[in-house]
């Protein structure tokens, strides 16, 4: 039987360290073919080593793991994305599932779980942890008629920024996330607040007191 390969990516080097002996000390099995400490270098690893399945963390100063799921659901890499985190939260689990993520497990999870969770990832089953199934069932639920216009905190960081007439790129850079994700949460606010460019949710902003007093 051929091995499971393996790329594991996590911005801290005890956690990849712990991974990476877990899986070697399993046997025959699984093989790791390299780490990453953030997204982006997740990326140009996947796409060189081409390993059967992607161990990637959400948050991390390097590039999050949304957005490297994202990236290489669109460069259409064979790889699949088993997201193991410590993150269960509707603002983690959802976005990383609409990426592409074949997966998603918490870091509490028992080795044999994360072994059974990495074959089914590799024969391309969704593998979800019992949190986070009961979570997306609970928003597939809802009823489609309440929308929800609250903004979560990430959107009001966002906004807060564009009030400041900080720029796309600058709030990428300054939050540490694409342009294009920020992009999307741009998107997400607009129709939250039920307008159409950065001037009018500045305003609205303002007007709900998201922003304070204008």
């Amino acid at each position: 039987m051929t091995d499971i390969t393996l790329l594991i990516v996590d911005d801290h080097p005890v956690v990849r360290d712990g991974l990476r002996g877990m899986f070697t000390a399993a046997g025959s099995g699984f093989r790791v073919l390299g780490e990453a400490s953030g997204g982006v270098e997740a990326v140009e690893l996947a796409l060189r080593l081409d390993p059967d399945v992607v161990l990637m963390d959400l948050r991390m100063p390097g590039g999050n793991g949304v957005d490297a799921i994202a990236e290489l659901t669109r460069l259409g890499a064979r790889s699949r994305v088993l997201v193991l985190t410590t993150y269960d939260t509707d603002t983690d689990t959802l976005p990383a599932i609409e990426a592409g993520a074949t997966g998603y497990l918490l870091k509490d999870a028992p080795r044999e779980e994360l072994f059974a969770a990495v074959r089914s990832a590799a024969e391309g089953r969704t593998v979800l942890s019992p949190a986070v199934a009961t979570r997306l069932v609970t928003a597939v639920r809802k009823p489609v008629a309440v929308a929800d216009t609250t903004l979560s905190a990430r959107e009001s960081e966002i906004l807060g920024l564009v009030a400041k007439g900080t720029a796309n790129r600058a709030i990428a850079a300054e939050l540490f996330i694409s342009e294009a994700t920020v992009k999307t949460h741009l998107t997400h606010i607009y129709g939250k607040l039920g307008v159409k460019d950065r001037a009018a949710a500045v305003a609205a902003g303002y007007d709900r007191g998201i922003l304070g007093c204008g």
